[in-house]
């Protein structure tokens, strides 16, 4: 029932902002109580959980990359984006969207999108 899809540039300059949108389709960004996360997985490496943000438009974001890391949405569109400032090669990833409960657990990811190759290059 749930969908999520991924859209945004396949490619970005270094140093340029990245921004990704998720667009939800059979269920509300805005019903309680579930977290909308963005995760990446660079080529030969495992996943990286990047943020979220809540029902009620709470974020949270990985301390690894909080400070360059953005996340909103549109509740009108019921959507939520991914900003990514200052990119560099090491971002070359497929990016994710996808639904959580807050835990702890990939286990809780329970709804997922297909994934979009980002890749970083001048």
């Amino acid at each position: 029932q749930v969908q999520l899809q991924e859209s945004g540039p396949g490619l970005v300059k270094p140093s340029q902002t990245l921004s990704l949108t998720c667009t939800v389709s059979g269920g509300s960004i805005t019903t309680n109580a579930y977290y909308w996360s963005w995760i990446r997985q660079p080529p030969g490496k495992g996943l990286e959980w990047m943020g979220a943000i809540t029902y009620s438009g709470s974020t949270f974001y990985n301390p690894s990359l909080k400070s360059r890391t953005s996340i909103s949405r549109d509740t009108s569109k019921n959507q939520f984006t991914l900003q990514l400032s200052s990119m560099i090669h090491e971002d070359t990833a497929v990016y994710y969207c996808a639904r959580d409960l807050g835990g702890s657990s990939w286990s809780t990811f329970g709804y997922w999108g297909q994934g979009t190759q980002v890749t970083v290059s001048s």
